[in-house]
C-alpha cells in the first residue's frame, strides 16, 4: 500500500503578525518539517502541499498576493513536489487532489497542518469518506483560541477535542516522534 504525505495550509498568515495568528505555530510547522524531512528521504514521490488562496476578500487572510499565502519557509516545497491550491477548509473539495492520489495508487494518507479545527479536521474526515487510511500528526498542527458568546475555548482545548474526535472514528492519531520511531 502507498502513502503520501498531505501537508495543509502552513502558511505565512497563520504565523507571527500574520492576519490570522495561531497558537504555537512554530512549533506545529517544526514538527512538520521532520515528517516532511522523513518523506524526502523515504517517500518523496508522494509530497502534496495544500495551499489556501482566499477566493474572496471577506476571509480576511491568505488574500492572492500577498506573503500571507505564501507557504512557510519550514515546509517550503521543492519544485518536484506537487501544490493543491484550494479554496475551502475540505483539502479534496473541488481540488486535484483525489484524483492524483488515485494516479499515484495512494491508500494512507500522513497529514499534517492547520488549522486543527476547520482544515484539518475537514480533510481527515474528507480522506476517510473518499477511502484512504488517515494518520495526523498533531503535534504537527495548529489552532487559535476559539470562542461563541461569551465562552473564550483556549487554543489548547479546541486542538485536543478535535484531535479526540478524529481519533475515535476517522484517524490513527500520533506524535511526529512515535511516528518517526515507527517508521
Amino acid at each position: 500500500m502507498s502513502s503520501a504525505l498531505i501537508i495543509v495550509d502552513i502558511q505565512n498568515d497563520y504565523f507571527p503578525n500574520g492576519r490570522m495568528e495561531l497558537s504555537n505555530p512554530e512549533k506545529a510547522a517544526a514538527n512538520a518539517a521532520k515528517i516532511l524531512n522523513w518523506f524526502r528521504q523515504n517517500n518523496k514521490d508522494n509530497i502534496f502541499h495544500v495551499q489556501h488562496v482566499a477566493s474572496s476578500p471577506e476571509l480576511g487572510f491568505f488574500l492572492p498576493n500577498t506573503e500571507g499565502v505564501e507557504i512557510n519557509e519550514a515546509v517550503l516545497p521543492l519544485e518536484h513536489e506537487r501544490i493543491i491550491i484550494k479554496h475551502f477548509a475540505n483539502s479534496f473539495l473541488k481540488t486535484e487532489l483525489e484524483s492524483k492520489l488515485k494516479e499515484k495508487g495512494v491508500t494512507k494518507l500522513v497529514i499534517v497542518g492547520m488549522m486543527t479545527h476547520m482544515c484539518i479536521d475537514a480533510t481527515v474526515r474528507a480522506a476517510v469518506d473518499l477511502g484512504f487510511e488517515a494518520t495526523l500528526i498533531e503535534d504537527a498542527c495548529a489552532t487559535r483560541d476559539l470562542s461563541y458568546q461569551d465562552k473564550v475555548v483556549p487554543a489548547e482545548q479546541v486542538h485536543y477535542a478535535f484531535v479526540s474526535a478524529l481519533k475515535s472514528m476517522y484517524a490513527n492519531v500520533i506524535s511526529t516522534e512515535d511516528f518517526l520511531q515507527q517508521n
